[in-house]
């Protein structure tokens, strides 16, 4: 019997790659994205494949509500919140409606979605949802000499990061793995909508990367970084996290005394 997966996303870049990876490896899919040509070509690329195409808008309510009662409705094995805008600018000069449709696409789609398929996979004692986010989650205290400005989107990847990790522990033994997948540059089409060229910079296929969340998945990581050679860098990250979460006290800060 195949095992079912559900792709945001999935037309291309990240999610395009995670769609031939799963059929090639045998997976049934439900295959979501906006643009209806493009589901067209992936559905015609895989007929040894059983594909269901849904055409849908993650950035809006009714889409959202439209997948994710499809997805509480069928067997997901495996859920790939993949779906993502490149609305990638300073807040000042943020439009309310674009910032609006990044934490729409970033964090309540993956939220809902999730929630619409983790009952059935607890049930059924297996299961595996992967978040993709990105590096930028760790990049908060980079200065914008570093880094360019970028507050919603790096806040939504970081949103994006926790709640994998909170939900990781929430699930410890149910047979349900959680991962969020941090990838650096990729080669895809998301900085070319933005009109940035950055062929100069090495970038990473997406083919990589899904190979590298796929064996994270084996490997039983929550936070799979397909770049990071040396994951003990991570592991410090999330040792001092814990550190400072347990640091506190009922009384306030010496330095905050008069």
């Amino acid at each position: 019997m195949s095992k079912l997966a559900l792709v945001t996303g999935a037309t291309s870049g990240i999610g395009r790659a995670f769609a031939d990876r799963l059929a090639a490896d045998g997976y049934d899919l439900i295959a979501v994205g906006r643009n209806t040509d493009r589901l067209d070509q992936l559905v015609e690329a895989r007929p040894d494949v059983k594909i269901s195409p849904v055409a849908a808008d993650l950035s809006t309510l009714d889409g959202i509500r439209a997948v994710a009662d499809l997805a509480a409705a069928e067997p997901v094995d495996l859920l790939v919140n993949n779906a993502g805008v490149a609305h990638y600018m300073p807040l000042a000069e943020l439009p309310a409606d674009k910032a609006a449709e990044l934490v729409m696409v970033k964090v309540l789609a993956p939220t809902l979605l999730t929630r619409a398929v983790v009952g059935g996979m607890q049930q059924r004692g297996s299961g595996a949802i992967v978040n993709v986010g990105g590096m930028i989650a760790f990049s908060g205290p980079a200065p914008s000499t570093v880094m360019p400005r970028r507050a919603v989107y790096a806040g939504a990847l970081a949103d994006l990061l926790a709640f994998s990790q909170t939900l990781s522990a929430e699930l410890e033994g149910t047979g349900v793995a959680v991962q969020a997948l941090l990838p650096g540059v990729v080669a895809t089409e998301f900085h070319t909508r933005q009109g940035l060229d950055l062929s100069a910079i090495p970038r990473m296929s997406a083919e990589d990367v899904v190979t590298a969340s796929l064996r994270g998945l084996e490997l039983g990581e929550t936070v799979t970084a397909p770049g990071v050679e040396d994951v003990s860098l991570l592991e410090t990250v999330f040792a001092a996290d814990l550190a400072a979460f347990g640091g506190q006290s009922p009384q306030v800060a010496t330095r905050y005394r008069d």
